[in-house]
């Protein structure tokens, strides 16, 4: 540690290079007592709380390699990417994104704001609970459409963000080309999609819309990890989102109804923003995308932590190469399919299948929230 750097107080303590940026950024003063405590969550980043004197911030360098258990590579210049995103966004909706603090693209990391989790919630976590408030769901259904119709037709953020290897590192090759290789049945459907999807340029993109990247806050939703950030098919994101209402569906019996509903509301709200596109288009993309993601998240690099049970991961593996093999023209009949393999519930916001021993509560509030 050089001479002018913060004092780490007692615990974990990150490398020279993350206390060093908070003094040559001015966060810390020379000799001031910082406390960083690893956040968990994430498998792309290293992410530490900072604890300072009268205030907390936030410090995330990305990894090379990925932790997940198959070997997942990606370029570390995604964090330059994903700052550059935050700044967009706090551009058009200031309220969505944490403050910015400082940036290092050389080194791979960024400082900001830190936000209490007594006053911004993860979704994820408020999800898994049974918290589930289709209010939440429109909103973010609403933010991203926003963000979507801000950036499409930017011919300069079109080429700040021409990301495609990114992509195609962290999304494609994980989540399509994967799952392709893991069902030589449905591989050319699947290759079609990743072309299609690599070949869409309309919008930027933020590539990892998971409730585990939205905090509920006070004022709205707010969006984290853009690492993904691409200039490229907003459908994507939207058929992200929802994938991950869905396969909540399976382990939050007693929300069922209304995480279904969350997700229809989402799309509803979305799609009412599709200025740059016919609304059909992009719609029949999400749609068909939406089957895909359910089945890489079984399937591909990065499967969901919470799908612990066998008959989960089976229901997911017929109901989405089901509608691969016969897409669905709009994100409502996905979502009306998915329900009627699902069967009957009994009233709103208790929805419960018609076999309650059918599926278990994985993924309740005592659970890890992993790679979601």
């Amino acid at each position: 540690m050089s001479p002018t750097s913060a004092q780490v107080s007692p615990g974990p303590v990150p490398d020279t290079a993350l206390v060093d940026f908070l003094t040559a950024h001015e966060l810390a003063g020379p000799g001031e007592a910082a406390r960083w405590s690893p956040l968990t969550g994430g498998v792309s980043s290293d992410l530490w709380r900072v604890d300072l004197p009268g205030r907390s911030l936030c410090v995330k360098r990305a990894l090379a390699k990925l932790k997940v258990a198959a070997d997942w590579q990606a370029p570390v210049s995604r964090n330059a990417f994903e700052w550059a995103w935050m700044r967009f966004a706090s551009r058009h909706r200031p309220e969505s994104v944490p403050e910015l603090l400082a940036h290092d693209p050389e080194a791979g990391l960024f400082a900001m704001a830190f936000l209490p989790p007594e006053h911004y919630p993860m979704w994820k976590a408020q999800l898994l609970c049974g918290e589930v408030r289709v209010a939440t769901a429109a909103a973010v259904g609403e933010l991203l459409g926003t963000l979507h119709a801000a950036s499409a037709g930017n011919v300069a953020l079109a080429a700040e963000f021409a990301t495609d290897d990114n992509f195609h590192a962290l999304r494609i090759e994980p989540y399509l080309l994967a799952t392709a290789a893991a069902h030589p049945g449905l591989s050319d459907i699947l290759q079609s999609l990743a072309d299609r999807t690599a070949a869409t340029h309309l919008a930027l993109v933020h590539g990892d819309v998971s409730p585990k990247n939205i905090l509920v806050g006070p004022s709205g939703p707010v969006l984290l990890d853009a690492e993904c950030a691409w200039y490229g098919d907003p459908a994507f994101d939207l058929a992200f989102c929802v994938n991950h209402l869905l396969l909540k569906s399976l382990v939050v019996p007693g929300g069922r109804a209304d995480l279904l509903r969350s997700a229809r509301v989402l799309a509803e709200e979305y799609v009412r923003c599709v200025d740059w596109e016919p609304r059909p288009a992009l719609e029949a993309r999400a749609a068909s995308l939406l089957p895909a993601l359910l089945l890489a998240r079984v399937d591909g690099k990065s499967p969901v932590e919470y799908l612990t049970d066998d008959r989960h991961r089976l229901f997911v593996r017929t109901v989405a190469s089901a509608l691969l093999r016969a897409p669905a023209p709009t994100v409502a009949d996905v979502l009306d399919s998915w329900a009627t393999k699902l069967g009957p519930s009994t009233g709103p916001g208790n929805g419960r299948p018609d076999r309650p021993d059918r599926f278990d509560r994985s993924g309740g509030p005592g659970k890890s929230h992993g790679p979601d």
